[in-house]
């Protein structure tokens, strides 16, 4: 396996596009796993990974390692060909050339549904990785996107977002369109088993947690209330334990694998998980000023404005769309 492998084709982006996907590469990144392993770490049928791993794998992105054969059976086990993968600003397609916007930033389960409707819709391929708010605003300074989405609080201003793109893009004038506000806290079993009814109970030890990616504006939220209750790291049993998405959080409580996760409600009805609400967020998404006028983000905006998108939101459980379409200018 190689230590760091940098992408270069457009084709292998597109692939790990797929939450699901990019969930399994990861776990690939781990160590060598079979599709029995995988399935039963990802609460799916083996069928249904196998389907992902064909895809990975026609992809270069993983290699089968070892065949071990038992009793009557075969196991195969595959593995990630490189521990961490570079994305390269050359597999950026021409805003004006392809109908194919690349957004890397902040998981979110109605722009999953919103680049669902765009490429049935409106011939417009939306491809959404998942790599947190912070690491999605770098992407896109870097260049290595075409627009990216966040919830960050600035705490000193209260304002959501709009002090970390400024910060960032200084000499750049760019826009943040609102999707929806959010609601998101604690997931837990149903029934609460655990007696579970804030974080403050994340430091007791018969409480397993599982905690969101470093950079992701849930796990930011999430250290800024540890520091202001006074409650360090180590005393949260799991807090090492990482989700990259809200579904995968909403997964590893209904698995069994933590008792709590901090996510969106929607995770939790999704999962019919019990849900403790703690906050209200602002999700927002960014893009430079002067791509809105392009024909695929004006297509992106219009679906964005539209009522079936508001519906579709609203139908998931825990947003509002009083404000979707609402714009912010750095």
């Amino acid at each position: 396996m190689q230590s760091v492998e940098q992408l270069h084709s457009f084709d292998q982006i597109k692939i790990l596009s797929d939450p699901r996907r990019l969930t399994i590469l990861r776990r690939l990144m781990a160590g060598p796993a079979t599709l029995t392993q995988l399935g039963q770490i990802m609460g799916e049928h083996p069928a249904w990974v196998r389907h992902h791993l064909k895809k990975l794998e026609q992809a270069g992105l993983i290699e089968l390692v070892s065949t071990q054969v038992g009793a009557g059976y075969v196991e195969k086990y595959y593995q990630a060909r490189a521990r961490a993968f570079i994305l390269q600003q050359t597999i950026l397609p021409d805003l004006a050339r392809e109908n194919t916007l690349i957004l890397l930033g902040s998981h979110d389960i109605a722009l999953g549904l919103l680049a669902r409707s765009l490429a049935e819709h409106a011939d417009l391929e939306l491809l959404v990785l998942p790599v947190g708010s912070l690491d999605g605003l770098i992407a896109l300074r870097q260049g290595l996107a075409h627009l990216t989405s966040c919830h960050l609080l600035d705490i000193d201003s209260g304002e959501y977002n709009l002090p970390y793109v400024r910060h960032l893009f200084p000499e750049r004038p760019m826009k943040l369109i609102t999707l929806a506000y959010r609601e998101q806290g604690l997931l837990i079993a149903p029934g609460n088993p655990r007696q579970i009814h804030g974080i403050a109970d994340l430091t007791r030890e018969d409480v397993t947690f599982i905690n969101r990616n470093a950079g992701s504006g849930t796990r930011l939220w999430l250290d800024k209330q540890l520091d202001r209750l006074g409650i360090p790291h180590e005393q949260v049993r799991g807090y090492a334990q990482v989700a990259q998405t809200h579904t995968a959080v909403a997964q590893a409580v209904a698995q069994g694998q933590a008792d709590t996760g901090l996510g969106l409600a929607a995770a939790a009805r999704q999962d019919n998980l019990d849900f403790i609400p703690l906050f209200q967020e602002r999700f927002d998404l960014v893009i430079p000023a002067e791509s809105l006028e392009e024909p695929g983000p004006s297509r992106l905006l219009d679906a964005l404005a539209s009522g079936e998108f508001r519906h579709m939101a609203e139908s998931l459980g825990g947003y509002s769309t009083t404000h979707t379409g609402e714009e912010f200018s750095t």
